[in-house]
C-alpha cells in the first residue's frame, strides 16, 4: 500500500493507531491485524475523506468501526481474555518496584470493560476531546463522560485495594480518592 492516499499522510498516524488498537484487542498480533484491516478500509474509502477534514479522527473512527465489526464476528470475549492472560508475565526481577507497579496498573487498565477502556484510552492517552471521542465511538458526550467516570473510579478502587496512595494522576480525574 502506498504511504500516502491522495494528498494525506497515513504513515504519520500509525503509532497512534497501533496504540489504540492494542488497547482495544490487548494482543500485539491482533492489534497489528486490526490496524492493517482499518488501513485497507481507509484506502478503499479514501474518496470519502474530505480534504479539509481531520485525518486523525477519520482514521480512528475507521479503526474503531473495524474493531466493532471484528468483535461481532468473534465467538466470545472469553477467548480474547484467555489469550491476553497468557501473554501477561507477572515475573519481574527484584528491585524493579516501578516496573511491577506499571504492570499492575496496565493489568488494571486492561481489566476494565471494553467500553470504559476505549473511552479512557481516547481521552487520556490519545488526548482527544470528549466530543471527538464521543463522535468516534458513536455515543453521546454524556455517555462518554459516564464511562470515563466509571473507569477512573475502578482504577482508583484498584489503587486503594492494593494499599497504595495513588501516585499516578488519572488524567481528567481527581487526585481525591474519596470520589
Amino acid at each position: 500500500m502506498d504511504k500516502k492516499i491522495g494528498s494525506f499522510d497515513v504513515i504519520g498516524q500509525l503509532a497512534a493507531l497501533r496504540r489504540y488498537a492494542m488497547s482495544l484487542v490487548r494482543n500485539k498480533d491482533d492489534a497489528e491485524d486490526l490496524v492493517n484491516d482499518a488501513l485497507v478500509r481507509a484506502y478503499e474509502r479514501h474518496g470519502s475523506f474530505r480534504q479539509d477534514g481531520n485525518l486523525r479522527r477519520w482514521l480512528f473512527a475507521i479503526l474503531h468501526n473495524t474493531h466493532i465489526d471484528r468483535v461481532r464476528h468473534k465467538k466470545s470475549a472469553e477467548q480474547r481474555d484467555a489469550i491476553a492472560a497468557e501473554l501477561f508475565d507477572p515475573v519481574v526481577e527484584s528491585g524493579q518496584e516501578q516496573v511491577v507497579r506499571l504492570n499492575q496498573l496496565r493489568a488494571a487498565f486492561m481489566a476494565l470493560p471494553e467500553e470504559q477502556r476505549q473511552a479512557l484510552h481516547l481521552v487520556a492517552i490519545e488526548e482527544f476531546s470528549y466530543q471527538e471521542a464521543a463522535d468516534m465511538l458513536g455515543i453521546p458526550v454524556g455517555t462518554l463522560m459516564s464511562r470515563l467516570s466509571r473507569a477512573r473510579a475502578r482504577l482508583r478502587a484498584f489503587e486503594n485495594a492494593h494499599g497504595t496512595v495513588p501516585k499516578l494522576r488519572i488524567v481528567g480525574g481527581s487526585d481525591d480518592t474519596t470520589v
